[in-house]
């Protein structure tokens, strides 16, 4: 990493922690039930809008009333947006007229954005009306990113609370998440990307003048739609000039903004965040990023603050910021170098491999921007992932596979980092011959059992789905290329799929039959095989005094801890995936760099 870099990603770092001590803070206190104490009108606002939907606040679940409550809530969820898509050809908002989405890939698109996924296997300005981006698509983008935050905060009520049946309301956690916390800041990040030049409107596609005329050939069709041919067979051309460009419109600010503080992905254009109407400025790119680890990053706060131990939050952040340094610090070194076999061409090779990349951008922030969005569950991407050179490509594929708990997703990322505290406190237990304890806790079989099952699903779905694929005919058919590459392609697929990212490495035509089917396998059960295991664990847990701190209890609040819980998460990913990971983007270093 050169100077630049280092700059960069402090100044990165120190504006989302200065942003985010407080905001945690804001969030214990919102989930905890003390805003409404302090502000009388707020709660008694919040006390109207319960009874209107039916809740019951006071009444507290169990943790299978708890799973339940959230795996309906989603089931409906994938029921409108499913049934928005297939009738959009009826509905308002369609100024293109599109058509209704095919059965497979509605079903493959509702899945998705329902699990904060948002894996998009259409191009978003010639498939969806507005209506359809704006009420089902960036709805779930805030129900979504409100089932991860509500599921987070159930665990940490496992820890916090002491000999509990209850780990809460799921109804009251949802709308909390909702309209305290994604609404209010997507509202100002939606003002502030209008600002940016970002696009907000309700209009159809736009014809615009070139600045320069544009001479191309095309087939010349037949009445049947058919290319015609001369005598010879040959196809028959026709040379003309373009002289205006059409150009989507639609509500694109409103969406982006949740897009990234919800940590969805789903963008209105099929370039996401690389097209200049989704992100059109280096500062509107910055905030962006900022704003994909900003909730994450708070979440960790809110442990510490909702436990009782602040330390105890800073140990999560500090891990999470160890492994993000080290996966930035990789991808900006090899994206710093240019691809040899362009610069053997005699193409220039300074700034580093700028394929695929928007000049506007750049191979530095473009390399950032793929660790975070791929660390967290984000999937929205500012370059062409398929582009980047081997190791840089290995580098998002890893921390999609780590299960993205570094900083993670709204909710998902604290949930999953605690699973592996758990993994590390019960390791360390092994080590000494005792019962291992988090937070005053005991571990026991029960947890390790629930534990075991977080972990080991998802890899059994990336790598299940990845070897089906490889086989089977019509998914080879899907690749741009071949090899070592073409196989990360798949890889990077179903492992963006399973652990809910959404993002794709841009080489694999996946709006096919076999890919819509298979990756809505992988994204529900990578959803639903972790919540309802680690909502199981809350409940135990909850249930569970807490112990006193003894001289034989293992410290979880220190630098000794942070080390622990970097090698867990890194060997069990580096053991899981290692194999696949040495098949793909390790040999197509070696290949391309021999």
């Amino acid at each position: 990493m050169n100077h630049s870099s280092v700059v960069q990603v402090s100044i990165f770092l120190i504006v989302l922690l200065t942003l985010a001590w407080p905001l945690g803070r804001y969030l214990a206190d919102l989930f905890e039930g003390r805003l409404g104490d302090r502000f009388p009108r707020l709660g008694a606002a919040a006390n109207r809008l319960y009874r209107l939907c039916g809740i019951r606040p006071e009444q507290e679940m169990s943790w299978w009333q708890y799973a339940l409550a959230i795996v309906a809530f989603n089931v409906l969820g994938i029921l409108v947006v499913y049934l928005v898509q297939r009738a959009q050809v009826w509905l308002p908002l369609n100024p293109a007229k599109f058509a209704n989405v095919d059965p497979l890939l509605a079903l493959n698109t509702a899945i998705s954005f329902v699990t904060n996924t948002d894996w998009q296997a259409y191009s978003g300005e010639a498939t969806m009306s507005h209506l359809t981006q704006m009420l089902v698509l960036a709805g779930q983008n805030f129900f979504s990113a409100a089932t991860g935050l509500a599921v987070a905060i159930a665990l940490v009520r496992g820890f916090a609370r002491r000999t509990a049946s209850g780990l809460g309301n799921a109804w009251v956690d949802l709308m909390r998440g909702t309209l305290g916390v994604l609404l209010p800041l997507s509202v100002l990040m939606s003002v502030f990307l209008v600002a940016q030049g970002v696009v907000q409107n309700f209009d159809g596609p736009r014809d615009v003048p070139l600045m320069q005329p544009v001479d191309y050939s095309q087939p010349k069709l037949g009445p049947d739609g058919q290319p015609l041919k001369d005598a010879k067979g040959e196809v028959v051309n026709e040379n003309l000039t373009a002289t205006t460009q059409s150009l989507a419109m639609g509500p694109v600010a409103s969406q982006e903004a949740i897009k990234m503080i919800g940590t969805n992905g789903g963008g209105f254009f099929n370039a996401n965040s690389a097209h200049p109407f989704e992100n059109p400025t280096p500062l509107a790119n910055f905030v962006q990023i900022l704003a994909i680890f900003l909730i994450p990053a708070a979440l960790c706060f809110m442990f510490g603050h909702m436990v009782g131990n602040i330390r105890q939050g800073m140990v999560i952040l500090a891990t999470m910021t160890v492994i993000f340094l080290g996966m930035v610090a990789l991808t900006i070194w090899a994206e710093g170098h240019a691809n040899p076999l362009l610069t053997a061409l005699g193409m220039d090779g300074t700034g580093g491999n700028l394929e695929g990349k928007e000049w506007r951008f750049g191979a530095l922030q473009s390399a950032i921007f793929a660790v975070v969005t791929t660390a967290a569950s984000c999937g929205a991407v500012n370059a062409m992932h398929d582009s980047l050179m081997p190791l840089a490509g290995f580098s998002p594929t890893l921390l999609m596979e780590l299960g993205e708990v570094v900083f993670g997703g709204v909710g998902s990322g604290l949930y999953g980092m605690l699973i592996f505290a758990i993994q590390a406190v019960f390791i360390a237990g092994l080590m000494i011959g005792r019962t291992p304890e988090y937070l005053g806790k005991k571990i026991e079989s029960y947890e390790m059992k629930m534990v075991s099952i977080a972990i080991l699903a998802t890899p059994f779905l990336v790598l299940g789905g990845t070897a089906i694929a490889a086989v089977v005919p019509s998914a080879l058919a899907s690749l741009a290329n071949p090899g070592a590459h073409g196989f990360t392609e798949i890889l990077y697929a179903f492992s963006s799929a399973a652990n809910n990212n959404g993002s794709a490495f841009a080489g694999l035509s996946a709006n096919t039959p076999f890919y819509n089917l298979m990756l809505s396998i992988a994204i529900w059960f990578g959803r639903f095989t972790v919540i309802v295991p680690v909502l199981a664990i809350a409940g135990r847990l909850a249930a569970k005094p807490r112990l006193a701190e003894t001289s034989g209890t293992l410290p979880t609040q220190g630098p000794l801890f942070v080390v622990m819980l970097v090698g867990t998460v890194i060997l069990i990913g580096a053991l899981t995936y290692l194999p696949a990971l040495a098949l793909g983007p390790i040999v197509e270093h070696t290949q391309l760099f021999q």
